[in-house]
């Protein structure tokens, strides 16, 4: 269904606090930056990339990497509060209006816990109660530094930030959650009239509620059930801390999903991870980006997997995989690395201190230890010993090798690619095979062996 919405998300925070090299919404949780976590909320919610507009900073360092094509940005210059960042898109605002927007979102691009069902629950609250404004709030037992939400009979008037707010005022547990749903025509016509006169001379854009109602409109509170979508992170210690509270909503859905992670210690689960039921994730385990994995499997201990898909009963033990496909039942590991590129077929051994890149690997191969395996395919039913290299690079260009099923290759041995061994050839142990080698032939090269009788006699001590 069309929503019809629109989303502005507010990024052009310095984040001086989190001494960084790059802007404060670019730093990651879970591996994922914060931007991109308010970013996928609104996508899931149904704002397309065109429809959403992310304001940045006149030196948006590493912020516009991390927006989708399609999305729109305006450049705050200077800081003059939420208020004035907001105005700063008024352009796409009156664009959004003219293509039949009705309502439109301002997120923090720092505060990554907001998510597609609390976006969508505002939403159908803003709809029906026909509010100009209406704001996230949320009840926390230490209000701080939050703008309160102040009431009158019940009904909501104003946010007061804490800068400016009385000794009464600072008493309220019900805060600003930092996230609002407004009319676009309310919002378009408001914007203009914000002032600068508070105790941080800034233009706040929490005051369009206290004109709506000035105005005769009316404004919403739309209370979270869960009080964590406030929290953002100015600092390094704050990041940590929403860094623990996003790892336990992970572990606690895939406990409930009937993953087995019977000691947590070292686990780091990202947002866009699928895993599933019968899989046991050991200590030490990070499983980052789109990574999907089967059921039924055992990953870990101490594993990194990033943007991977893993199939069902795999054992990956101690290694490293990045930008792969696995098939089922395949085992990996220990002290293994599946670099970009590979796709593993079903039941494919590799052992420890193998390393694969780039390569496709057929059904029931195995690489048992200490082999490089790049820019190759590999088929089915191959025995690779221990210490084969493919030999991939001239020092200029990258070559591909192709062994073909049933081929057994000894250990210690060099494929120069580029190079073909054929179906069920057999390479001898030694062999350094510079050409190709034909189905079901032997190759081998290697010096015939000599002994000269008592030569070394008195050579060693």
């Amino acid at each position: 269904m069309d929503q019809q919405i629109a989303a502005i998300l507010l990024a052009a925070g310095d984040g001086k606090r989190m001494n960084s090299s790059h802007q404060k919404v670019c730093c990651e949780l879970l591996g994922k930056p914060m931007l991109r976590w308010v970013l996928d909320a609104c996508c899931k919610a149904g704002m397309k990339p065109e429809d959403t507009c992310v304001v940045l900073s006149s030196e948006p360092r590493g912020v516009c990497e991390l927006l989708p094509d399609g999305c729109a940005t305006a450049v705050q210059a200077e800081r003059r509060g939420t208020g004035h960042a907001v105005r700063c898109a008024l352009p796409f605002l009156q664009q959004a209006a003219a293509r039949g927007i009705d309502a439109v979102a301002v997120l923090c691009g720092d505060a990554p816990l907001i998510d597609e069902a609390v976006l969508l629950d505002s939403l159908a609250f803003h709809r029906k109660g026909g509010f100009a404004v209406t704001a996230l709030t949320a009840n926390i037992s230490d209000p701080g530094r939050y703008g309160r939400i102040v009431r009158e009979n019940g009904r909501f008037v104003r946010i007061v930030e804490a800068a400016d707010a009385s000794e009464k005022e600072l008493a309220i547990h019900e805060i600003n959650a930092g996230a609002y749903w407004f009319s676009i025509g309310y919002l378009i016509d408001a914007l203009p009239l914000l002032q600068d006169t508070n105790a941080q001379g800034e233009y706040y854009l929490t005051d369009l509620v206290g004109l709506a109602s000035a105005q005769g409109k009316t404004a919403g509170a739309f209370c979270c059930p869960d009080d964590r979508v406030a929290l953002g992170a100015n600092s390094r210690r704050e990041l940590a801390a929403l860094n623990r509270i996003a790892r336990d909503r992970i572990l606690d859905r895939l406990y409930d999903q009937g993953v087995d992670i019977p000691l947590s210690d070292g686990v780091m689960i990202g947002p866009d991870v699928t895993v599933g039921r019968d899989t046991q994730i050991l200590p030490g385990c990070q499983i980052l980006g789109n990574t999907v994995i089967g059921e039924g499997c055992i990953i870990g201990p101490n594993t990194r997997i990033i943007d991977c898909t893993i199939g069902d009963n795999c054992t990956i033990d101690s290694s490293r995989l990045a930008e792969s496909h696995v098939g089922s039942g395949a085992r990996i590991g220990p002290f293994a690395q599946l670099r970009p590129g590979c796709k593993i077929a079903d039941t494919v051994k590799i052992g420890n201190f193998v390393e694969v890149k780039n390569s496709t690997v057929g059904e029931k191969t195995s690489f048992a230890h200490l082999t490089y395996i790049g820019d190759s395919d590999f088929g089915e039913r191959i025995n690779v010993g221990c210490g084969v290299v493919t030999v991939n690079y001239d020092g200029l260009h990258k070559h591909r090798t192709t062994v073909g099923d049933h081929a057994f290759i000894g250990c210690n041995v060099n494929l120069i690619a580029p190079v073909t061994v054929g179906e069920g050839a057999y390479v001898a142990a030694a062999t350094t095979v510079t050409e190709d080698v034909r189905p079901d032939a032997l190759a081998i090269g290697r010096i015939r062996q000599r002994q000269l009788a008592g030569w070394a006699r008195g050579k060693t001590k």
